[in-house]
């Protein structure tokens, strides 16, 4: 998938400019559950218009986007238990659904102490562009993890989010959102 190309010529190889590093993720500590492997099959190769998919350094993972600001997707994730976070479905055209536990990280401001910033779950429409995103499926084992940072939010919205829930459907839902 890596768009380098090798030249062999006259027993020297030569490796032509283009190239572009993995992203490093580090694999969830379930990675290597066979659903996972389903779910990595089944994503697209672009999420919206501009984020194109990227190689990632880890199993059961994936990026879309550039490497320094990357849509993150990790499958193996712990599960999360009841909670009382916020939680929003998707739904496809199709009727595929999947629930998302969404938190916002909100970044320092440019001012601030170097203390770090608070992090909780927030309406996504208070400043968007302002936190990094996680969003964790509900109801699934295992469960899959999708940061998203605040420059892509700012960009655009988390609405290409609906293009991961047929790949993420590959895993079977146990609960939902109430």
């Amino acid at each position: 998938m890596s768009p380098c190309r090798v030249l062999a010529a006259g027993g020297t190889v030569l490796v032509l400019a283009g190239c572009s590093a993995a992203v490093g993720v580090s694999a969830a500590p379930h990675a290597q559950d066979p659903e996972c492997a389903r779910v990595i099959l089944a994503l697209p190769q672009s999420l919206g218009d501009g984020l194109e998919r990227l190689e990632t350094t880890s199993q059961a993972t994936a990026a879309w986007g550039t490497a320094t600001e990357a849509v993150v997707l990790r499958c193996g994730v712990e599960p999360p238990g009841p909670t009382t976070d916020q939680c929003v479905t998707l739904e496809t055209a199709a009727g595929a659904t999947v629930d998302w536990l969404v938190q916002a990280d909100a970044l320092p401001a440019d001012d601030a102490s170097d203390e770090p910033a608070p992090s909780g779950t927030l309406d996504p429409a208070l400043d968007p562009g302002g936190s990094d995103w996680t969003f964790l499926t509900y109801g699934r084992d295992p469960a899959i993890e999708v940061t998203v940072p605040a420059s892509v939010v700012a960009e655009r919205s988390t609405a290409f989010l609906d293009a991961l829930v047929p790949a993420v459907s590959q895993v079977q839902a146990e609960r939902s959102c109430v």
